[in-house]
C-alpha cells in the first residue's frame, strides 16, 4: 500500500466509519475499511506500516 496508511484509518475514524483487522502477522496486517451505517466492508488493504501493526496489537474499546 502506498501513502500513510495511519493517515487513512484516521481519516476514515474522523468520518464516521469503522475498520477491523482482517489478519495479523508479524511483520504486516490485513485491514477491513468497514461502512458507518450496516458495516459492510468497502475495500481492504494490506500495511506493513509499524505504527499501523502497533496499534492493530493494541485493545480497541
Amino acid at each position: 500500500m502506498s501513502g500513510d496508511d495511519l493517515e487513512r484509518l484516521q481519516r476514515w475514524e474522523d468520518n464516521g466509519a469503522q475498520w477491523e483487522v482482517v489478519s495479523l502477522r508479524p511483520d504486516s496486517a490485513t485491514i477491513a475499511l468497514l461502512r458507518c451505517d450496516a458495516g459492510e466492508e468497502v475495500d481492504r488493504f494490506v500495511t506493513t506500516d509499524p505504527r499501523v501493526l502497533a496499534l492493530c496489537r493494541r485493545p480497541r474499546d
